[in-house]
C-alpha cells in the first residue's frame, strides 16, 4: 500500500532526472498522468505516453520521456506542497510564483489539474500539488 502515490512518483522523476536518464516508467493514475501532462505542456518533459502492455493486462503503465540530460536537465527541483497529513489549499490570488516567475506551481483545480499561472488567469483556487523548477 502506498501513502501518497503522487510523492512517490515526483521521486521517481527527480532520481532519474539527477542520474540522466531518459525516461520513466510508473503505475498509471489520472492523477499521475495529468500531473505528467502538465509538466508536458510547460515543458519539463518530452513525451507522455500510456501503454498497455499485453503480457500484464489490466495494469497500464505511464511513459514520460524527461527533457535534458546531466547538467542541462530540465527538473533541477520538483517539491510536493501538499500533503496527506497537511493538506494545502490556495484561493487564485494566494497561488505562488515559483523562483519569480522561472518556475511552475501545479494546482488541481475544480476544472482539472494546471499550472498555476492558467488557474490564476482563469481566476481558480485549489490544493497547491507541487512547485517544479
Amino acid at each position: 500500500m502506498q501513502t501518497d502515490p503522487l510523492a512517490d512518483f515526483l521521486t521517481t522523476i527527480r532520481n532519474a532526472s539527477r542520474t540522466a536518464k531518459t525516461e520513466v516508467r510508473v503505475a498509471w493514475s489520472r492523477m499521475r498522468s495529468d500531473v505528467a501532462h502538465v509538466l508536458k505542456n510547460e515543458g519539463y518533459v518530452l513525451e507522455v505516453e500510456k501503454i498497455s502492455d499485453k503480457a500484464t493486462p489490466g495494469k497500464p503503465e505511464l511513459r514520460v520521456k524527461l527533457r535534458g540530460t546531466g547538467k542541462t536537465r530540465s527538473i533541477t527541483q520538483i517539491t510536493r506542497v501538499s500533503k496527506p497529513g497537511r493538506r494545502q489549499y490556495v484561493g487564485a490570488g494566494e497561488i505562488p510564483r515559483v523562483l519569480g516567475g522561472m518556475g511552475i506551481s501545479v494546482v488541481s483545480t475544480p476544472r482539472g489539474v494546471m499550472a498555476g499561472h492558467q488557474a490564476k488567469k482563469q481566476k481558480l483556487g485549489g490544493e497547491l500539488l507541487l512547485t517544479v523548477y
